[in-house]
């Protein structure tokens, strides 16, 4: 059955390095990604000292812009936005440009401020990321850099900065060499560009820092495949800066990691970043999953604005996957509530984990659509695979690895891979989220006893009445299986009978 046209949308981002299309439907009360396209135009490239576009820079765009065209067909007007960025905005014979490209479009293009391109990536940040507090969001595209501080989806200050990738690659790279005075000519003049704004920006503070752009993302598949977290950090730039000089020239960058595609303006905009952790005194950096044109889709998609992003994700995968919702909410309920039983000792006080017990508590049943046998695999394929605003990649990774074991006999062993949490700290979720799971078997809120739950190293006592694991001899012998599974993972659990009805 084809897709309603109504329910397609369709963003288009005439960036200064990459022209990227971006086309969704609204399936469920969530934003499903149907296709993202993305071609490297190099538009800055083509700027010379009088700001003229060059004619080759030109019909890179629109050759690419043609391709667009076949994909917009089908979608309807009112459903379309395209924008235009930093080198559009100062190129001067920019009319030049936007008459064929509407042409082959058939749809205006819009020109946006700088401020309007940062008030745009901040949405598409605070729709596709999760997070309390203050946030700072840094997007370092081809020609501008925007900087934004804001909370949930209001931005407080923000800022376009000329400063890109593709800027500073002609600046100071331009002759290929890799050189530290070529790093540090380059993080030498951002850091005075970001300079006059360091003060208001930490006035504000913030708790977590974003970063939304191929810069970022870049170094992140760097990273992980170099076999580190997706945190970035400092030392982290500062030991992939020491890689690109070890190479010597652009020609023979080769870094760990890195594609070739990305390999031009790597090094520009990591000195763009180094010069940004440097002066606002950033400790760590995550990636979120939107920026400009997830942006542009929610601004179209009015009604989905101001929500909670982790819980917009969640209803939709449980109206995808058919999931009994009350029974989700019965089963996450109870592992909040063991797990503020145990937080203390088990330092499982943070509401970050405490969210992400809930999530997978929700989810726990997502594989059975599939089918019942296998299911926790199924569950663990379906959240590795998923595409799930809200959630950074570890936490994604997390959230599978809870429901890949959620029965059934443990393995310690899968948690080694995780980045961002301690396996230990996701073996006690684990089997919070199973006793869960084992005490709502019966799908009944008045099924669910009243429990005692305390924590000793990895020992778990578990008191209940004994009238009540009298009228329950399934529950009894599966907790009794359980205390088996923990031992085997070096764990315990103790189950102790209470006098009492």
């Amino acid at each position: 059955m084809n897709s309603s046209p109504n329910q397609l949308y369709a963003a288009i981002d005439l960036g200064s390095n990459s022209f990227h299309m971006l086309v969704v439907r609204v399936v469920a009360g969530s934003v499903q990604v149907l296709a993202k396209i993305k071609r490297k135009v190099r538009l800055a490239s083509g700027l010379d000292t009088q700001n003229q576009l060059s004619e080759e820079a030109m019909i890179r765009g629109w050759d690419c812009l043609r391709l667009f065209a076949e994909r917009l067909q089908d979608i309807p007007a009112n459903n379309i936005r395209i924008v235009g960025t930093a080198t559009l905005r100062v190129a001067a014979n920019v009319e030049q440009f936007i008459a064929t490209a509407e042409q082959i479009l058939d749809h205006p293009i819009q020109i946006i401020t700088g401020e309007q391109e940062a008030e745009t990536i901040y949405q598409g940040v605070a729709h596709t990321s999760s997070g309390s507090g203050n946030q700072l969001v840094i997007d370092i595209g081809g020609a501008s850099t925007e900087l934004i501080v804001g909370q949930q989806y209001e931005p407080h200050i923000l800022h376009s900065l000329n400063m890109g990738c593709v800027l500073f690659r002609e600046r100071y790279f331009a002759g290929g060499q890799l050189q530290q005075s070529n790093f540090d000519a380059a993080i030498s003049a951002a850091e005075a560009l970001v300079a006059p704004l360091v003060v208001d920006y930490c006035a504000y503070g913030w708790q977590r820092c974003v970063g939304a752009s191929g810069t970022v993302q870049a170094l992140q598949e760097v990273l992980l495949a170099q076999g580190y977290d997706e945190r970035i950090t400092l030392p982290k730039l500062q030991q992939m800066m020491a890689q690109a000089v070890a190479c010597g020239q652009l020609q023979a960058l080769n870094i760990v990691g890195l594609s070739e595609e990305r390999k031009p303006v790597f090094v520009s905009g990591l000195a763009i970043l180094i010069a940004l952790f440097r002066k606002f005194g950033i400790e760590q950096m995550t990636t979120s999953g939107g920026a400009l044109r997830e942006g542009i889709v929610y601004e179209m998609l009015g009604e989905q604005r101001q929500e909670n992003v982790r819980q917009r994700t969640l209803a939709g995968l449980k109206q995808q996957f058919r999931i009994d919702q009350p029974h989700a909410t019965r089963v996450s309920e109870l592992a909040l509530a063991l797990c503020q039983q145990v937080a203390a000792p088990w330092q499982l006080e943070d509401i970050e984990l405490n969210e992400l017990l809930a999530s997978a508590a929700q989810l726990n049943e997502i594989g059975l659509l599939i089918g019942y046998q296998n299911a926790q695999q199924h569950a663990k394929y379906i959240i590795e695979n998923a595409t799930l605003p809200g959630f950074s990649n570890s936490q994604k990774l997390l959230l599978a690895s809870l429901l890949g074991q959620y029965q059934g006999p443990l393995d310690s062993a899968c948690y080694e891979q995780l980045t961002g949490i301690e396996p230990t700290t996701a073996m006690r979720l684990t089997r919070l989220l199973r006793l869960a799971i084992i005490f709502c078997g019966r799908r009944q809120d008045s099924s669910v006893p009243e429990l005692i739950l305390t924590a000793e190293g990895e020992t778990l006592s578990l008191q209940l009445s004994q009238p009540w694991l009298n009228s329950h001899p399934l529950v009894s012998s599966e907790l009794q299986q359980e205390a088996c599974y923990t031992l085997k993972i070096g764990g315990e659990l103790k189950l102790t009978a209470a006098t009492g009805s």
